[in-house]
């Protein structure tokens, strides 16, 4: 059986029953919320670790409470949507979805990407040090902590894989989608645009200027090298 406290958060209690129904079967701790309002108060409260959330709802939309949450939280955010356009997608993630989902959903489908994105990445022994550091970036590999010049930055769970992934596998060219198959699952390899919206927003995190990146370096039509500097750990 699965583990995980999930919320659940849709203006349309049929879909919130449904969901709340599946999930519960899969041995997931299940509450629900029937705004953005309502979430923010619930989480207020308590710890979840994964955030189904319906982009279009009366009140506080989804884009703005994913934005809201992700000011405070690093929790896992899957955004449902009925919209199918790429920049549609890319704002989601933009405002700090992990994932997203397009309605109508196959409940399959919904369980796959729920396991997914509470999977966490194990460290193995060859990854190396629990602990890498470079020119005042520091990466706790083990805590999910990371700070520049002393300051610690809030990464989503998802940035922080992927620049896990990054980091314990440094200076070679990776394919984009052997590090989407990696950090999502195994039906994402053609997901660039999640990789691409990842990159950039760590690069605005950790790069002095985003710009022109000195460490997460792109391989152009191919995928990512993350450069780390000669003698560093």
């Amino acid at each position: 059986m699965s583990t995980g406290k999930i919320l659940v958060v849709d203006d349309e209690p049929q879909i919130r029953r449904v969901m709340r129904s599946a999930l519960t079967k899969q041995g997931y701790i299940v509450a629900d919320a029937r705004s953005g309002e309502e979430a923010l108060e619930k989480l207020r409260d308590e710890r979840y670790d994964l955030i189904i959330l319906d982009r279009n709802m009366p009140g506080m939309g989804g884009l703005e409470a994913c934005r809201s949450i992700r000011a405070t939280s690093d929790v896992g955010i899957i955004m449902l949507t009925v919209r199918k356009a790429e920049p549609d997608k890319i704002e989601a993630l933009d405002a700090g979805a992990d994932d997203y989902v397009t309605k109508p959903f196959s409940m399959p489908e919904l369980l796959a990407r729920v396991r997914a994105n509470l999977r966490r990445l194990p460290l193995s022994p060859q990854e190396g040090p629990i602990i890498v550091a470079f020119d005042g970036i520091e990466v706790n590999l083990g805590s999910h902590h990371a700070s520049v010049e002393g300051l610690d930055i809030r990464l989503t769970p998802k940035q922080f894989e992927v620049l896990r992934y990054l980091i314990t596998n440094p200076n070679v060219a990776i394919p984009h989608s052997k590090i989407l198959q990696a950090i999502w699952g195994p039906d994402y390899g053609d997901q660039v645009e999640y990789l691409h919206v990842i990159v950039n927003q760590l690069r605005k995190k950790i790069e002095r200027d985003p710009a022109k990146p000195r460490y997460i370096l792109t391989e152009p039509w191919f995928g990512y090298r993350f450069q780390l500097p000669s003698g560093k750990s």
